[in-house]
């Protein structure tokens, strides 16, 4: 039985990116590209060497992280699209503190970086927590709000307060190397906030599935009124959920300063937090499936460059493959297709 359901769980989203693969096959075929010429590129882009390796985990990282915040929230029954604002707060927050941690030994600065970033994206969003439990307004809508209201935050500070002494670009100022992840593979861009996320991925899987405060929150997103017929509180379990997700994608974008980018400027995210959805949907809401997930998307990421390069194709075209993957997994996920994915599964093994 638990073999069939995980099965029947992972079906989608394995037909999903097969079918959008297939899909972009025959489209580029039409056009007259060289299929082959492109996916060379986008696999030599994102696995090529050591070097590339390290850029698809360095693009990975903050997607996982991201990921697991929607779909922790997701556990709950919970639409998180505020990601995207709480990562910016997250960053924004790492980047203003750290600047006093240049005195301080790493060993005291990176964790206090980090625990600014969790509080900062908690907080953000336990804004839109505080609106569904006493006002009862719609997460998506809250969510979402606040990631244009932090964007313009960022956008504040960085010409504003914020911004470098010398007052040339709209930026901070450089972190302090205190407070900035080690590398690990010099000179790629591979730092300990990679395994950092890992670890945060494990301790997630074991929050959600060992954990009675786990079990509460999967009983809230499963069935909110037998969860309050078991004497479960729905509105604290909603409540802590998204504080838990917020401080998650807060600390994608602690990450992403401290290891990556060393400082905040305009337009600091590429849109993680809404490609964070994606992942999450992709995998499954499980955490071992949005880490594979944040592999995959982060090895596209990773190889677009490459294909505009070598193969002459724009680099949206990564983002068309995104968009294809989750409209092909929103059609995999129907009742109807599950039903019969779960009696040709049942089938399979009986045969076996």
């Amino acid at each position: 039985m638990r073999l069939t359901t995980s099965l029947t769980r992972l079906l989608p989203a394995l037909l999903a990116v097969l079918s959008a693969f297939v899909t972009i096959t025959i489209g580029l075929w039409l056009a007259g590209i060289s299929v082959t010429t492109v996916f060379s590129a986008l696999v030599e882009g994102a696995a090529g060497d050591s070097y590339r390796l390290a850029e698809t985990a360095v693009k990975a990282c903050p997607l996982l992280l991201t990921g697991l915040a929607v779909a922790l929230a997701l556990h709950a029954g919970v639409w998180n699209i505020g990601a995207e604002g709480q990562l910016l707060m997250g960053a924004l927050a790492t980047a203003w503190v750290g600047q006093y941690t240049a005195t301080l030994p790493p060993l005291v600065a990176l964790p206090l970086v980090c625990v600014t970033a969790l509080v900062a994206g908690s907080v953000w969003a336990g804004g839109a927590a505080l609106l569904k439990q006493y006002r009862h307004v719609n997460e998506v809508i809250s969510t979402i709000m606040l990631n244009f209201i932090a964007a313009s935050l960022v956008s504040y500070c960085v010409h504003g307060p914020l911004m470098e002494v010398e007052g040339r670009y709209p930026q901070t100022d450089m972190l302090p190397v205190a407070a900035q992840f080690p590398r690990l593979l010099p000179p790629t861009r591979l730092h300990l906030g990679i395994m950092l996320a890992l670890v945060i991925a494990a301790l997630v899987w074991v929050l959600l599935y060992r954990t009675k405060a786990g079990f509460r929150l999967r009983a809230t997103g499963a069935n909110p009124t037998a969860a309050r017929f078991a004497g479960i509180a729905v509105d604290h379990e909603i409540t802590r959920a998204l504080l838990l997700s917020g401080a998650l994608a807060g600390l994608a974008g602690g990450m992403e300063v401290s290891g990556i980018t060393h400082r905040v400027y305009e337009k600091f995210s590429p849109g993680y937090g809404y490609t964070a959805i994606a992942v999450a949907l992709v995998g499954q809401r499980s955490p071992l499936g949005v880490v594979l997930a944040a592999i995959f998307f982060g090895a596209l990421e990773a190889g677009s460059g490459a294909v505009q390069r070598n193969a002459g194709v724009s680099s949206v075209l990564v983002i068309v493959i995104q968009a294809t993957v989750v409209l092909f997994l929103a059609a995999y996920s129907t009742e109807t297709f599950r039903r019969w994915g779960g009696k040709k599964v049942q089938r399979l093994e009986s045969s076996v």
